[in-house]
């Protein structure tokens, strides 16, 4: 993935969800990308919802270059995926898009952003851990070629997030890191104020973001989910264990162990929330209302997702 933050944060920071490139972690990117409609042009979010199999089996082939008998069962997995996430989940994303809404028009604290991000990550986690069973299967069946397949496209991802980010100086890695802030708050705000803009670059500019660290942790990732994947392949293990060692990694990234990647992210955490309620609490009264709005017309759409069960 390249550099896809919450509002004001890094991969993995405010929800701190399951993040990187990585087998299973395709299959469980519908999660991800159902909270991306939830963030997109409004019209579009059912087109998007109900695509979402198809452009995520695309996306997973890319990486491990599915035979006709994976394709079939990864196809079938992701459309009973998102039977399940539309009636178990859409009617919990809803009450999390209300809640929001209600909050839109007054001021919030950090406590309140950092607690609507934990309520968004839980959602991601409970998809990511119903995918765990069908990404197992999957996971047992795959051959030398497409492991190297995997590590071919971990190669070219890599190179990408290095020039994307790691290359550039302080300067620019700013300037950059703004200008994405700048377009998501302005999208769902409309036009910050000189003052607003002013906080935003100031918040990029103290950001405790380091693109280098992030750049190992993934790689560190990667080379833990290659290893996994081969001893799978080489031992010829059931699904059922892979189904266990495929959960506790996964659980390591959702929540890493003390150290200093954990606390990187807990800063990031930290900063991010502050940062949300900093900016929503200069917010214009037609800013909040612009925002409020968008929020109401998101809940509609999911509302008739529901229903279309």
């Amino acid at each position: 993935m390249s550099e896809s933050e919450t509002v004001m944060n890094e991969p993995g920071a405010a929800t701190r969800a399951p993040a990187g490139p990585r087998l299973w972690g395709r299959l469980q990117i519908i999660g991800v990308l159902l909270l991306a409609t939830l963030l997109g042009a409004c019209s579009a979010v059912r087109l998007a919802y109900n695509n979402l199999p198809t452009v995520s089996y695309w996306w997973l082939d890319g990486y491990v270059d599915f035979d006709d008998a994976q394709s079939l069962r990864v196809r079938e997995a992701l459309d009973a995926l998102l039977g399940w996430h539309r009636r178990e989940e859409l009617p919990q994303v809803l009450a999390l898009l209300r809640q929001a809404q209600a909050l839109a028009p007054r001021d919030i604290t950090p406590a309140q952003a950092c607690g609507f991000a934990a309520a968004v990550r839980e959602r991601l986690l409970a998809t990511a851990a119903r995918a765990e069973a069908p990404v197992a299967e999957v996971a047992v069946t795959l051959s030398a070629a497409q492991l190297e397949h995997l590590q071919a496209k971990y190669a070219k991802v890599n190179a990408e997030y290095r020039n994307e980010w790691v290359s550039l100086d302080v300067a620019a890695l700013h300037d950059k890191r703004y200008q994405r802030f700048l377009d998501r708050h302005e999208d769902f705000y409309g036009a910050l104020t000189a003052e607003q803009r002013a906080m935003l670059r100031r918040m990029t500019a103290e950001s405790v973001f380091d693109a280098k660290r992030a750049d190992a942790e993934r790689r560190a990732r990667q080379a833990e989910i290659v290893a996994l994947l081969r001893r799978f392949q080489s031992e010829r293990t059931p699904a059922a264990e892979a189904r266990t060692a495929i959960h506790a990694l996964a659980q390591r990234i959702a929540d890493p162990p003390a150290g200093p990647w954990r606390d990187h992210q807990l800063a990031l955490q930290d900063e991010g929330c502050r940062n949300l309620a900093a900016l929503h609490n200069t917010a214009t009264p037609a800013q909040r209302e612009r925002a409020a709005d968008r929020l109401g017309r998101y809940a509609r759409d999911v509302e008739l997702l529901v229903a279309a069960d």
